[in-house]
């Protein structure tokens, strides 16, 4: 082989190694790109469970909203993760094209505000995607309503909630009654519910499961209708 040849090779191998690191270079770049926009890809639709965090309030009144979110995962065979972007944990389902995150604060129910203002921050674009499920004391054990907006009714994590975001968010709201009258309240929401408010309150969980086709469709007055009607 001459010496022309031997430097002709050459420069093909090195030419060749040049456009291999550029075809690296611009497949990392690429890859990137689709990791960022993964990363940043909202969600249709995020739905937060409300409670109290720990084995102590699992099954109280208070934590109606964050046990029914468990009914919907195990229907959903969706596994919860740890987020501490978050604080709290969340598992990502897609449901007829729909992409939808459940969550569940891992704050204490009455600074619920925090987790809702970083999902409304990153996780959707407009509180109409928040479907917040909680504990209501204006609704007796058996109800349960959907509700678009409005005021808290005293209820504290929707206080808090509202002060951080706004009150224009998606409310599904199940009944727990009012505690006796000479009852601290406080102490009451975070007791478990006798047994017929437990059969009740099972009630309405089950009737919510009935019409999560359209609550995770965002097709909210298909399911206030089927929700708001006295059949079981």
């Amino acid at each position: 082989m001459s010496l022309r040849e031997k430097l002709t090779q050459k420069i093909k191998r090195e030419k060749m190694q040049q456009l291999i690191m550029r075809m690296e270079s611009l497949l990392k770049k690429i890859a990137q790109i689709v990791l960022r926009k993964k990363r940043n890809k909202l969600q249709d639709l995020c739905i937060i469970g409300l409670g109290n965090p720990g084995e102590k309030y699992s099954k109280t009144r208070h934590n109606a909203g964050c046990d029914f979110i468990d009914l919907i995962a195990s229907e959903l065979q969706a596994e919860f993760k740890l987020s501490k972007k978050f604080d709290a944990e969340i598992a990502d389902i897609s449901y007829k094209e729909h992409q939808i995150s459940l969550i569940k604060p891992k704050e204490f129910i009455n600074r619920s505000g925090k987790t809702l203002k970083l999902l409304r921050k990153f996780q959707v674009d407009s509180n109409d995607k928040l479907l917040v499920l909680h504990d209501d004391m204006d609704l007796e054990p058996g109800e349960v309503k959907l509700k678009i907006g409005g005021g808290h009714a005293g209820h504290n994590g929707l206080r808090d909630i509202s002060q951080q975001i706004g009150s224009d968010y998606v409310r599904l709201r199940f009944g727990i009654g009012h505690p006796p009258s000479n009852a601290d309240t406080n102490a009451w929401v975070i007791k478990k519910p006798n047994p017929e408010e437990k059969m009740r309150l099972k009630q309405s969980f089950e009737k919510a499961l009935n019409s999560l086709d359209p609550l995770l469709q965002k097709k909210w007055m298909i399911a206030m209708n089927a929700l708001h009607t006295n059949e079981h």
